[in-house]
C-alpha cells in the first residue's frame, strides 16, 4: 500500500496511474504537481487527485512514491529542485519514454544515481492527452518496462526493495512488468515507438503542406486514419524524445532511409520482383508477431 504517491505532471499517464492505483486499493493519497494551476485544479475535480500544490518541495513533503510524468526536457530541473526535501524512505521512478537521458538527469542533480530511483517506462498510451484522457485501464494487459542501474563506475545501484514496490506498484495496475538494460531500452523503443511516431508526424505534415493539401484529408481512408492516429500525439513531448533519444533514433533513420532508397530504385527500374519479395517478406514478419 502506498500511503502517498506525488505525481509531478498529471496527465494521461500520471493521472491513469492514479486512477488504476485507487481502484486496486494500493493508495491511500495521491498529490499532484505541476506549474499549471488550472490544469491540477481539473485533476482534482475530476477525482484523480486528492490535493494539489504547484511548489515541489511541498508536494514531496511526505511522500512515499514520486512519478515524473513530465516531458524529458523537464525531469533534471524538477530532480533538482526537490533533491534537498525528498523522505528518505521515498522511492522516485518515472515513466519516460527514454531511458538514458532519465538516469543523466539524475547523475547531473543528485552527482548519482540515487539507489531508491527506479527508471521505468510504461508501454501504454492514448493519442489524447491531459488528464481529461485518463482512464482507470490504461495499463491492463499492457507492459512496463524497468530498467534498474547497476553498480558501474562507482554509481550506485538500484535498490532491490525499491525494484520489488514500483513492479508490485505497476502489476497492480494489471501491466506486466520486464527488466530491460537502459540502452537496450532505448535502442528498442527508437525502433518500435520512437521512429513510427516520428513518420506519422512527418506523414501528416508533408500531405498538409503539399500542393493537393486542400482536398487530401477528405478522401483519406482507414489505413490512413489508423497509421496517422499517433500523429495526434503531444508534440512537447514528441520533441523531448527526439532530442533526448537522439542517437538510437537517427540510427533507426538512417535503416528506414536506405530502405526507402532501395525502394525507389526498385520502382524506378520496374523491378517488381523485388518490389514484391519487400512487401512479402514485411507482411510475414509482421503476421509472426501477431502485433495487436
Amino acid at each position: 500500500m502506498i500511503k502517498q504517491l506525488c505525481i509531478f505532471g498529471v496527465g494521461l499517464i500520471g493521472g491513469s496511474l492514479a486512477m488504476a492505483l485507487r481502484n486496486a486499493g494500493k493508495c491511500e493519497q495521491v498529490i499532484g504537481c505541476s506549474r499549471n494551476a488550472e490544469h491540477l485544479k481539473q485533476a482534482q475535480e475530476l477525482g484523480v487527485i486528492d490535493e494539489y500544490t504547484t511548489d515541489p518541495v511541498e508536494a514531496v513533503r511526505d511522500a512515499d512514491v514520486i512519478f515524473l510524468s513530465v516531458p524529458l526536457g523537464a525531469m533534471q530541473p524538477i530532480l533538482e529542485s526537490i533533491k534537498d526535501h525528498i523522505p528518505e524512505h521515498a522511492i522516485i521512478t518515472d515513466g519516460g519514454s527514454a531511458k538514458g537521458c532519465v538516469k543523466q538527469a539524475a547523475i547531473n542533480a543528485f552527482g548519482d544515481i540515487p539507489a531508491r530511483f527506479v527508471l521505468g517506462h510504461p508501454i501504454a498510451g492514448r493519442e489524447k492527452s491531459g488528464v481529461s484522457a485518463a482512464i482507470d485501464d490504461l495499463y491492463q494487459q499492457r507492459k512496463v518496462i524497468l530498467t534498474p542501474v547497476e553498480s558501474v563506475n562507482g554509481l550506485n545501484a538500484t535498490d532491490p526493495e525499491a525494484l520489488a514496490t514500483i513492479t508490485k506498484m505497476w502489476q497492480s495496475t494489471g501491466a506486466t512488468v520486464e527488466l530491460l538494460g537502459v540502452e537496450e531500452h532505448d535502442q528498442i523503443l527508437a525502433a518500435t515507438s520512437h521512429l513510427p511516431h516520428i513518420l506519422a508526424f512527418e506523414l501528416v505534415s508533408t500531405l498538409s503542406n503539399s500542393a493537393v493539401s486542400n482536398n487530401v484529408f477528405n478522401y483519406a481512408a482507414g489505413g490512413f486514419q489508423d497509421f496517422t492516429r499517433i500523429a495526434s500525439s503531444d508534440p512537447v513531448m514528441w520533441r523531448d524524445i527526439c532530442l533526448e533519444n537522439k542517437d538510437a533514433i537517427l540510427g533507426m533513420l538512417g535503416e528506414f532511409e536506405d530502405r526507402l532508397t532501395t525502394l525507389k530504385k526498385h520502382m524506378v527500374e520496374n523491378n517488381s520482383d523485388a518490389i514484391l519479395q519487400s512487401f512479402g517478406d514485411a507482411k510475414a514478419a509482421r503476421d509472426k508477431a501477431v502485433i495487436k
